[in-house]
């Protein structure tokens, strides 16, 4: 693939700030009266990008939204169990489209294979986790200590994509296929989380 540095500011951007105030109000959909205390995000370029950075950084900010909103919420409430189930699915959908629309043509490349490869292993260590929290009783405080260690590998897994993977993605790839890949990864993650499941396959206790 040709190197080419893609310049920032294109058409359709959106400011970073806007862009994160809106990404954390789709979340808020799910439960309105719980307040999403996410604080300050690393600073990364693509937030607010019209290309397929800008969609996952967006992405990004919503599920730091429903980890701080499960956060607020008790025991076995009807607001948990539907943050859960809506984060649950939103990770699934988004680590499976993210994979298809951009690391399978980054894994191509010699220079980047390493970060791809790093990424879709993170994906998978997250979903495992989902999986043991699925099968726990989300009242206990188990529950809790696990959510607390998902939501740790989780932050720190999208602060490395937005402050080093995806800047060295960016450097081999060129403006077309950034916004390809966002059309490619908006349909993928439709379909994803359409088909995405919470898995209980069985139950655990502490």
């Amino acid at each position: 693939m040709a190197t080419q540095t893609i310049e920032r500011g294109r058409t359709g951007s959106v400011a970073p700030a806007t862009a994160k105030a809106e990404a954390i109000e789709k979340a808020k959909a799910i439960a309105p009266d719980l307040a999403a205390r996410i604080g300050s995000t690393p600073r990364t370029k693509f937030r607010g990008d019209p290309d397929v950075f800008g969609r996952l950084v967006e992405d990004h900010d919503r599920h730091r939204a429903l980890l701080a909103m499960i956060e607020e919420t008790e025991g076995k409430s009807p607001d948990r169990q539907k943050l859960f189930v809506e984060l649950v699915k939103e990770l699934k959908a988004h680590a499976a489209a993210e994979e298809q629309a951009l690391w399978s043509t980054v894994l191509r490349d010699p220079e980047t294979t390493d970060d791809a490869r790093h990424a879709i292993a993170e994906h998978k260590e997250i979903d495992d986790m989902l999986t043991d929290l699925a099968a726990r009783d989300m009242a206990s405080s188990g529950w809790l200590r696990r959510f607390a260690g998902l939501k740790d590998e989780y932050l720190h897994h999208i602060r490395e994509e937005e402050q080093e993977q995806f800047v060295a993605a960016e450097q081999h790839l060129q403006a077309s296929d950034v916004r390809y890949m966002r059309r490619v990864f908006n349909r993928r993650k439709k379909e994803e989380k359409a088909a995405a499941k919470v898995e209980k396959k069985i139950s655990l206790k502490d």
